[in-house]
């Protein structure tokens, strides 16, 4: 007995007790990690940035540290992937939708109030020269007034005066030997002059007023104990309105910059009573429509042609027209975009020479709002239709072909096989991929921004609209071009598309029979 005893392996502990060790310290350091990123994105003011930090790596660590979780942490990365990149930026283009966010309301409170003291203006009318003189790591700045006095301060350099003024005398001699420092130099130590205060002996305290100049200048606001602003240039009070994001005077005349406030549901409003954007968004969104439409109906119609004449038994060569009808699908859309906006120039485009040759007509493609609707049209069903005549080449194959032999035996002409036979065979399992192309087309923001931009534009809009924009890059150009850059109504726009959009995914899985 003794001897098995001996003989028994020894159950060495220490292997697991390392692992574990090993694993809670990597989740420990990914924590501390996590948590100094979080902090780091708070100070910055990225409240939700940080709390979408926190949350996904808290929950990474959680799933893959908890043996409870075991199972989630293979679909855990998707998840994340999700919300991420789709749940969150949707959250926060909703929030945005409910604020004022604006190239003019863009800032804190807090950063606009310092932006605005920052200001100043000139108080007197001279303008004193100055010029800076290189001495070992120091400087000597010496200072001329229009009527030809100068002063000279003595050796300094930024770091010592720490924000505390700088005094100079006036002088008679001569300016040193050395050469001032040219424009680049000054430029690279404008920061440091703009926080340097120039005191005159008996006279004024200068500030920077210019790369070449210094003037008595004093702050243009003065901060109230009621958290108003006061123009000390011509005494009008400016009072913070929460409601608007501007400070605000007694007139209704406002301060720029502002800032970001809550405006409840204000752009949503806008898009549905101000005519000026109801009317044009009201015109993008019946074109958009009548686009996706007429891509997914022209686009299916030469598909469906070209698939059924390459089905031709007597057709010879169906490999090389297949390839050829094919290139279309190769080639990247945004090359085929341009040249053909090279075709259709109204100048020196190859279409118009043929069209003036054979008919005398040169059209406006660009400039004419249903010839440049056409265009588009045309465009992209060249650009979509490989893809339909693929689609029905395969589902074509699925037809039985005694349906056509006894359509032949009763006289059935090839439009009588089309609308009998070919279509409700194929229109079923065609349906979903139908609906998908009309939703891509719905957003097709490429086809719009590479071939006409927009343009023409809708007169009388307040907005930046055009009439062969789609409501995509409509919101596009609200958002980042032209003299927009309105954010919130843009995301409030986006909300409506994400909400249409989404409809239509909702009919797509109905009519594909899958369970919501």
């Amino acid at each position: 007995m003794l001897t098995h005893a001996l003989s028994s392996p020894v159950v060495d502990n220490k292997r697991p007790m390392t692992k574990a060790v090993f694993k809670w310290a990597t989740v420990g350091a990914v924590l501390l990690l996590a948590l100094y990123l979080t902090v780091a994105l708070y100070v910055q003011n990225q409240i939700a940035f940080a709390l979408l930090f926190l949350v996904v790596i808290g929950s990474a660590a959680y799933i893959f540290s908890s043996p409870k979780a075991y199972a989630h942490r293979y679909i855990y990365p998707s998840i994340a992937g999700m919300v991420v990149f789709i749940i969150f930026p949707l959250l926060y283009t909703v929030g945005i939708g409910f604020t004022n966010y604006s190239a003019s309301n863009l800032l804190s409170q807090e950063r606009v109030l310092e932006q605005l003291l920052s200001q100043r203006f000139q108080t007197g009318e001279e303008r004193y020269d100055f010029k800076l003189y290189p001495t070992d790591d120091k400087f000597v700045m010496r200072l001329e007034s229009p009527a030809g006095q100068s002063w000279a301060s003595a050796p300094f350099s930024f770091s010592e005066l720490q924000n505390s003024a700088l005094a100079v005398a006036p002088v008679e001699q001569a300016a040193p030997d050395t050469q001032p420092l040219g424009i680049k130099d000054v430029i690279k130590l404008k920061e440091d002059l703009k926080s340097l205060s120039v005191n005159l002996e008996g006279g004024a305290s200068l500030s920077l007023a210019g790369l070449r100049n210094f003037a008595p200048m004093q702050s243009l606001y003065g901060l109230r104990d009621d958290g108003s602003l006061v123009n000390q240039q011509t005494g009008v009070v400016y009072a913070p309105n929460q409601d608007i994001g501007f400070y605000e005077g007694p007139q209704g005349e406002t301060l720029s910059p502002g800032w970001t406030v809550t405006i409840g549901w204000d752009n949503y409003v806008q898009v549905v009573t101000d005519s000026s954007i109801r009317g044009p968004f009201i015109e993008i969104f019946v074109w958009t429509l009548a686009f996706a439409t007429m891509t997914v109906l022209f686009t299916l119609a030469v598909g469906l042609v070209l698939a059924n004449i390459l089905q031709w038994d007597q057709l010879k060569g169906k490999g090389f027209y297949r390839m050829m009808l094919i290139l279309p699908y190769a080639v990247p859309a945004f090359i085929s975009i341009l040249v053909f906006k090279g075709l259709f120039n109204q100048n020196f485009g190859e279409i118009n020479l043929v069209l003036e040759n054979l008919f005398g007509v040169r059209p406006d493609w660009f400039s004419d709002p249903a010839l440049a609707r056409t265009m588009i049209l045309i465009v992209n069903t060249w650009l979509g239709y490989p893809y339909m005549m693929l689609l029905c080449m395969g589902l074509l194959q699925a037809i039985p072909r005694d349906l056509y032999e006894a359509s032949a035996m009763d006289g059935a002409t090839p439009l009588d096989n089309l609308f009998r036979i070919t279509l409700p065979q194929i229109i079923k399992p065609l349906m979903p991929l139908l609906i998908a192309s009309f939703a891509f087309n719905f957003n097709n923001f490429v086809l719009i921004a590479l071939l006409t931009g927009g343009a023409p534009d809708i007169i009388g809009a307040t907005t930046p609209a055009g009439t062969t924009d789609l409501l995509v890059s409509y919101t596009y150009r609200i958002a980042f071009q032209d003299s927009g850059q309105n954010f919130g109504l843009a995301a409030a726009i986006a909300t409506a598309i994400f909400i249409l959009v989404g409809s239509l995914s909702l009919i797509n899985l109905k009519l594909s029979k899958i369970k919501v």
